[in-house]
């Protein structure tokens, strides 16, 4: 199979991005999915990417399977499930260009809170975090997009940066598993797919492994640092989007 330029870019990508996934255990399929549908199609990119980021988070939860905060995982995991069959009926029926960017706005401004305003929360009502994790769960159904309104709640309940990569990793197995089938089920696993996916996993392996190293020596308040600035990113993402 001869590669294209378009198609290195690509793998550079899955590289930059899954570093970061790697590394906070969020934000790979935020961060990568603008230029990857630029540059291999919507479809595809959207189905290769939601594969890639389920290797990714498998070797995060195998190898971190004791940091997982398994009430939270329940909690979490709970919610966002309902939310994903819901977002999943709504699409159809909602403006979804409108909806992307008051996401967005939301996302950046929440961002750019916790970036320059020191006000910590110790803890959210839990009407209020369920309405949130719903809302990502929504979210996610809608636009494969959810996770930057889960770190909301997850910096909150997931204070110690493992914990937080670990938990996270093992929800966006359960979920990306599920859109998996769904994406397999509507005949999106391409044979096109199956080989650029299986060409992106040596950028992918070393992605991991540059990741989990950069996770292991980065302290708790830059880790902080890194996922704010992340998820202002992801934010400003989702509005160009």
């Amino acid at each position: 199979m001869d590669i294209t330029f378009h198609e290195l870019l690509f793998f550079l990508v899955i590289f930059i991005a899954n570093t970061f996934e790697a590394m906070t255990g969020f934000a790979g399929t935020l961060l990568a999915m603008p230029a990857s549908m630029i540059l291999i199609g919507v479809d595809e990119a959207k189905t290769i990417l939601n594969i890639i980021a389920l290797i990714t988070c498998s070797f995060i939860v195998f190898s971190n399977f004791k940091k997982i905060n398994k009430k939270e995982f329940l909690k979490i995991t709970s919610f966002m499930i309902v939310g994903v069959l819901l977002g999943l009926l709504l699409f159809d029926f909602l403006e979804a260009a409108i909806l992307m960017k008051i996401y967005a706005v939301v996302i950046i401004a929440i961002a750019l809170k916790n970036m320059f305003v020191k006000t910590a929360v110790k803890q959210l009502p839990f009407f209020l975090s369920g309405a949130i994790l719903l809302l990502a769960g929504v979210i996610h159904g809608m636009f494969l997009s959810g996770g930057s309104l889960l770190i909301i709640y997850a910096m909150i309940a997931l204070r110690e940066k493992s914990e937080f990569r670990a938990t996270l990793a093992a929800i966006w197995v359960v979920l990306d598993s599920g859109i998996l089938l769904n994406q397999f089920l509507q005949g999106y696993v391409t044979s096109t797919v199956v080989s650029l996916t299986a060409l992106a996993i040596i950028p992918l392996i070393i992605a991991i492994a540059l990741g989990n190293f950069l996770h292991k020596k980065m302290k708790q308040e830059h880790f902080l640092k890194v996922t704010y600035v992340l998820l202002f990113i992801s934010g400003i993402t989702l509005f160009i989007k």
